[in-house]
């Protein structure tokens, strides 16, 4: 019988990998909080993007049934967005995203887009991809998503 990836256990993990040393402990929550607290917002204003360049407006109903939340919700967040100088609005007008916001969304769409083409690359299904990514892209460093994307190359050169 062969093992597969999902015999994984805390077993067979080796005890640095359990327990690292306190400060690498620390680093890595430390990195996880500050993803969460960016996610969101990335993914409002990569929404944003997305309904401008695709749609022509952001409208707060269209985000609301995108992201499958409430109107009430969307305005939260508008507002935070607001406050943090990347998106604006005019009264009856859809939501505009500032240069600060078209940075965020750039930078947001090239992590996405690294992480949805490694995925595929590694064989997982376009559906569990595009959910998987929506997640991932959130929580990995600039080195990872550059082992990401050197990987995706190298697969396309050999599948050429």
């Amino acid at each position: 019988m062969t093992d597969s990836p999902n015999d994984v256990t805390p077993d067979r993990l080796c005890k640095a990998d359990a327990l690292p040393p306190s400060d690498q402990h620390a680093q890595q929550y430390v990195a996880v909080r500050n993803a969460h607290e960016t996610e969101l917002l990335e993914d409002y204003v990569e929404l944003i993007a997305d309904l401008l360049e695709h749609q022509g407006e952001a409208r707060a109903t269209d985000i609301a049934a995108r992201m499958g939340v409430s109107q009430a919700t969307v305005s939260k967040t508008v507002t935070r967005l607001k406050a943090l100088g990347l998106v604006s609005s005019k009264p009856y007008r859809s939501l505009f995203l500032t240069e600060k916001g078209e940075a965020m969304a750039v930078m947001s769409h090239q992590r996405h887009a690294i992480v949805l083409q490694f995925l595929r690359a590694l064989g997982v299904s376009d559906r569990t991809a595009r959910i998987d990514a929506e997640g991932m892209e959130h929580h990995v460093s600039q080195e990872t998503l550059d082992i990401m994307q050197r990987f995706t190359r190298e697969q396309e050169r050999r599948g050429s």
